[in-house]
């Protein structure tokens, strides 16, 4: 026995197709040399919004060229620049008065490098980058927790510097 609450599926008919809506609003001029009049139908609003976007999408979903991303060799340049900057900042001494200005600089440089590498799909996969990346990770978290004048420890220290020596090693493999 069912209940006269209880919700069975029904079989829907299915909807046609979608079909291109025709216009309704047409516009009649009449040739004065010939004698014909010809009706030109108007595209509404909504008419016109789909077929730009029909014509457009496929421009807006193709894959980025290579000219518009990053090349190898910049990107190589800018990541030894990068490296250069972090082995000069870690090893300042904390009553250097540059200090300050270093880390802020190298801030400045790791937030535009990370910015800007990070979209690169090609990049991710590269050992360089995740080695970079991991020490620029730990250079700002540590001068973000601690200051600009707080020494690094030792032994994140030493893991940083190991992680710049892999890099460089990838970049110059072309990894």
């Amino acid at each position: 026995m069912s209940s006269p609450t209880l919700l069975t599926p029904t079989t829907k008919p299915k909807p046609p197709p979608l079909a291109l809506l025709r216009s309704k609003s047409t516009t009649t001029s009449a040739c004065p040399s010939n004698g014909r009049t010809t009706t030109i139908p108007q595209l509404g609003r909504r008419e016109f919004v789909a077929f730009t976007a029909g014509v457009l999408s496929p421009a807006l979903l193709s894959p980025v060229s290579s000219a518009a991303a990053a090349s190898d060799e910049e990107y190589i340049k800018e990541t030894e620049e990068v490296i250069n900057k972090i082995r000069t900042t870690i090893s300042l001494n904390k009553t250097d008065p540059n200090v300050a200005a270093a880390v802020a600089d190298l801030r400045d440089s790791s937030n535009s490098w990370v910015a800007k590498y990070r979209r690169e799909k090609a990049l991710l996969g590269r050992p360089s980058f995740r080695d970079i990346y991991s020490a620029l990770n730990a250079v700002s978290g540590h001068y973000i927790s601690f200051g600009p004048t707080a020494p690094i420890p030792a032994k994140r220290k030493a893991r940083i510097l190991e992680e710049m020596d892999t890099a460089e090693k990838n970049l110059l493999r072309g990894r």
